[in-house]
This record gives structure tokens, sequence and C-alpha cells, in this order.
């Protein structure tokens, strides 16, 4: 339990409260809970995968955290990603588990 607090303080900026104001503070550890229940319900998708194990900081850094160019127009949206970008097969193999049939 105390692993998981640490992800979520350190990873996911929950430690951050430095607003005067009660409720701003408030709403920065539910959005930084919202995060963190986000990232272990990815992490159930990404099972016999190397990501299945790895911590919220590195599923941030190398899964979402990913610079590319967006194309959208009336009937569908590309999204068009460095050809040296590592973990391109990874995600797509995730937003294909995300995207029902």
């Amino acid at each position: 339990m105390e692993n998981r607090i640490k992800d979520q303080q350190l990873s996911l900026f929950a430690d951050r409260t430095s607003s005067t104001h009660w409720w701003a503070n408030q709403w920065r550890l539910i959005l930084s809970g919202f995060a963190y229940t986000l990232f272990e319900r990815l992490r159930t998708y990404l099972k016999n995968t190397p990501f299945a194990r790895i911590s919220p900081s590195n599923l941030r850094l190398k899964l979402i955290k990913v610079g590319a160019v967006i194309i959208r127009n009336t009937r569908r949206i590309r999204v068009l990603m460095s050809d040296s970008y590592h973990y391109k097969t990874e995600l797509s193999d995730l937003v294909r588990r995300l995207v029902p049939n």
C-alpha cells in the first residue's frame, strides 16, 4: 500500500497542494486519484506485455507522453507517429484493445 501511495505522490503529483484554497487542493487530489485509477485500468489491458508491471511514471513516459501529428477530417481521425518511436506497436495494440469492435 505504501508503494501505491508513493506512486501517486511522485508520478501523478498528488503531493502538490500549493494553493491556499482548500477546494483547489482537494480538486488536485481528486484528479490525481482519477489518474491513478486510469493507469491501473490501463494495466489490466496491458497483461501479457512488457508493460504489465510498469510503474505509473514509466507508463506515462513511454505510452502516454507521445509526440504525434493528429489529422482529423469528417470520416476519421489519423494519428501519425514517428518511425523512431520505440513503442509504436505496443501503443497500437493498446488502442485496439481499448476500442470496442
